[in-house]
């Protein structure tokens, strides 16, 4: 696992070293090291409130009824689609030792945007980052936990439930109706994408070379995703769901801050809508100087 670790750090961080050779070859000015814009009350509100609705919405998910046997016994392998079935020919007895690894790089790459602070650019515009990424992972975690796609709403059954070999007990959880979609994948992929779009924000010296960076950030999740379908978690294609939802929120959100925003722009409150709480945002933008 190791080993795993040591590659995916050393494929994240030349994000932060690759300036030291382009500075001499780019000149910019101050301002426009400084692309985005920040409304702490905004974007504030946003995570804290998306905080309460993940924390609201998250036994929901958590509590699912018990997978009865007579469901058990109706699962048929046939039934899945062809891209999706390398996750029932697994080694079930190695599934544990590969969700630890999930969950290692998961806490790990979810925690490597704080070393954007280390960056000479970025670290003066530390606190908007922090705010950013916190307001990055609320929507994120909410688009999982409170939205029609997620496992609020879908009941698809994790790969475990399939295995016959393994006892009732590992299959029936209630758990086990959330394989779609992957919630580490898109986790990590808001990360690792965020880190790459701010640096590349950051260092427009960058050009063309930032597309390395994106293609670095690729790697987590889908190492994560790797991990989860051995783990008998999730298919692939819920794994590949998790990855584009993920790279959008994490590309997306610092985006969005590059637009200078009003504050009559927004409203924001928790909304309550057929039993499920979410964010309740509306965004009308009166663009200008």
């Amino acid at each position: 696992m190791q080993t795993y670790l040591f590659k995916l750090i050393l494929l994240l961080l030349p994000c932060f070293v690759l300036n030291t050779s382009l500075r001499s070859q780019y000149q910019n000015t101050d301002s426009a090291r400084h692309p985005y814009k920040v409304n702490y009350w905004v974007s504030g509100s946003i995570a804290l409130a998306g905080g309460v609705a993940n924390y609201l919405g998250i036994p929901k998910i958590i509590n699912k009824q018990e997978i009865s046997v007579t469901e058990l016994t109706a699962l048929n392998r046939n039934n899945v689609g062809g891209f999706d079935k390398w996750a029932l020919n697994q080694d079930a007895s190695k599934a544990d030792g590969y969700n630890r690894d999930a969950a290692i790089v998961l806490t790990t790459t979810v925690s490597l945007p704080l070393i954007l602070g280390f960056d000479k650019y970025i670290k003066k515009d530390w606190s908007k980052m922090l705010v950013m990424y916190l307001e990055t992972i609320s929507i994120v975690s909410n688009i999982y936990t409170n939205t029609i796609i997620g496992p609020t709403s879908q009941n698809r059954f994790r790969p475990v439930t399939y295995y016959d070999i393994l006892p009732v007990s590992e299959r029936n959880d209630g758990n086990n109706r959330n394989s779609f979609y992957s919630g580490h994948v898109a986790s990590t992929a808001a990360a690792s994408f965020f880190i790459a779009k701010v640096y590349s924000d950051y260092h427009p010296e960058l050009g063309g070379k930032k597309y390395l960076l994106y293609a670095a950030a690729a790697i987590p999740p889908i190492l994560i995703g790797y991990f989860r379908v051995k783990g008998l978690r999730h298919f692939p294609s819920d794994a590949l769901v998790g990855l584009g939802i993920g790279a959008a929120v994490g590309i997306l959100v610092p985006e969005i801050h590059r637009i200078k925003l009003k504050n009559k722009d927004f409203t924001i409150g928790l909304a309550t809508e057929s039993g499920t709480t979410g964010i309740g945002l509306q965004w009308q933008p009166h663009f200008g100087k």
